[in-house]
């Protein structure tokens, strides 16, 4: 910076400063993010007579990548004050400030000025609308914007496609490639990126390999050899295939992979964990460290988890002993992450620390000390907890959250409080139950022996019931000696069909005690 500052000062001298190119020159350096200093940007932006709008799109660009990018967007302002008109390279600079900030009201106002001005034909400034509309949170705008798009280019599919996946619109952004495709528009890498990813979301497996193999085809495949290595590329592949369960092919190519990081590690660890194979998370959670890398949130938050799913609370504490070493001790989501792990071991002791200590409770800390009370038979203080919870202005309860209090209902037993939780959460938070709130309230009532109540909740509910539910009426049948119920309950369980032994041995226990020991030799044979 200090040379350019001295031939800024040989410019002045030599009277070069008057003439708008090498002036233009100097402000591109000076707006560098790397190397340039924006203050003396602006000071020598100042001292312009008139500044071309070349130059003021530069100071525009600069300000949008920098730190202070709101600052763009006074400069867009002031250069629409003096009477400079925008052209269509201005406006992309200036909505990607909208992106970036949120800014949805200045970017529907830029849009205004766009129609205005007669460049919502050009694709510069059309992608750049999609694009921030999308980042905004407004994609039915976005995609009138794409239709009226007169040539729809790689860059504006992969905007469309980014923003539906950024919105959660997977299936629609899958639709959209495929759509990319019959239009003859060869995607490139970002597109392939967004693609998978939405693949990945919806565990489709089978367009997840079909947009390989196009990878493939196009001479995009970041695992041939031919091919320049794309780490970003081959992260998301390896993501989709671990995500859709396919942990094999994800983790041999995971193996071809020359380079790696953190994202692909971390992929990996949780997706182990996911599809049932916890071991093998926390084993893959040490070789990554030993091959140099530092866990983040989400290497522990997979870790945490897969420890949580062995059900081992001394690994756990090992974990947990580690991660007070580091920077990631005082983040919340692993704090949430760590109530969560010691209450579905049954360590309530240290999930209480934990929570307590949280110095922000979202849902998440609060759900997973509730249920973890309520699993383990601690109902009486689930309730209290969740009290406490709903003092907390700031947070909501879910459907997970009223899993937890009906469970503390049921073991407790207080049914009439039960009723009123399984309203409310209807009623007041607009929750629908589903299959386990329903679930917790027929064993609820059941184990009081209101089988009436019941039997008439399982009728009204908007699906069938499945094996769980039955289970629970004839556990209530079990502790109340219900056996005219069970008999009617065993020809709904037979043609379930139930993988476990679980109802079979209630069934058995149930016809043992009203020596009814034919029907208990025909239970045992189902087992």
């Amino acid at each position: 910076m200090a040379e350019l500052k001295q031939l800024h000062g040989l410019m002045i001298t030599s009277s070069v400063i008057r003439h708008i190119i090498p002036v233009s020159k100097l402000i591109d350096f000076c707006v560098d993010p790397k190397a340039g200093d924006f203050h003396y940007a602006r000071s020598v932006f100042n001292q312009i007579a008139l500044p071309s709008v070349y130059i003021w799109n530069s100071m525009i660009r600069g300000y949008t990548n920098s730190d202070t990018p709101v600052e763009a967007l006074i400069m867009y302002r002031k250069m629409l004050q003096t009477g400079f008109s925008p052209d269509n390279f201005t406006f992309p600079f200036v909505l990607k400030t909208c992106s970036v900030t949120g800014d949805r009201d200045c970017g529907r106002s830029v849009h205004n000025y766009i129609v205005k001005t007669g460049f919502e034909s050009d694709v510069y400034a059309s992608t750049a609308l999609l694009h921030m509309y999308a980042c905004c949170g407004d994609m039915e705008v976005g995609l009138q914007v794409f239709d009226d798009i007169p040539k729809w280019n790689v860059v504006a599919w992969t905007s469309l496609i980014s923003g539906l996946v950024n919105n959660n619109r997977e299936s629609e952004a899958i639709k959209a490639f495929s759509d990319m495709e019959s239009w003859g528009v060869q995607p490139n890498e970002i597109t392939m990126v967004n693609v998978l990813v939405a693949c990945a979301r919806t565990r489709d497996i089978e367009t997840g390999k079909w947009v390989h193999n196009c990878l493939a085809r196009l001479g995009h495949d970041p695992f041939m050899s031919s091919n320049k290595f794309n780490i970003i590329l081959a992260t998301a592949v390896v993501d989709m295939y671990a995500k859709c369960g396919s942990l094999e092919t994800a983790r041999n190519l995971f193996n071809e992979m020359p380079q790696r990081n953190l994202v692909v590690w971390n992929s990996l660890i949780s997706a182990y964990n996911l599809h049932g194979r916890a071991e093998e998370s926390v084993n893959l959670f040490v070789d990554m460290q030993i091959a140099g890398f530092v866990p983040d949130q989400a290497s522990f938050l997979g870790v945490i988890g897969a420890c949580a799913s062995l059900g081992v609370s001394a690994l756990g504490q090992c974990l947990h002993a580690y991660i007070l070493k580091t920077s990631m001790s005082k983040d919340l989501a692993v704090g949430t992450s760590l109530v969560d792990m010691y209450a579905k071991t049954g360590d309530l002791e240290s999930a209480r620390k934990i929570f307590e200590i949280l110095r922000k409770k979202d849902i998440k800390a609060w759900t997973s000390m509730i249920l973890g009370l309520a699993l383990h038979g601690q109902g009486a203080e689930a309730l209290g907890t969740f009290k406490s919870m709903q003092e907390d202005a700031t947070v909501v309860p879910d459907h997970i959250t009223y899993v937890g209090v009906l469970v503390a209902c049921s073991h407790v037993g207080l049914v009439d409080e039960g009723w009123r939780h399984f309203n409310e959460m209807r009623d007041v938070y607009h929750i629908v139950p589903n299959q386990d709130h329903y679930g917790c309230m027929v064993d609820l009532l059941s184990r009081a022996g209101r089988f009436e109540e019941a039997m008439r909740l399982v009728e009204e509910m908007p699906f069938k019931p499945n094996i769980t539910i039955w289970g629970a009426i004839l556990n209530g049948c079990e502790i109340h000696e219900n056996v005219n119920l069970a008999e009617k309950i065993r020809a709904q369980i037979t043609e379930l069909k139930p993988q476990g032994s679980g109802v079979y041995v209630l069934l058995s226990n149930i016809y043992a005690r009203a020596g009814r020991w034919q029907e208990v030799k025909l239970a045992r044979e189902l087992m």
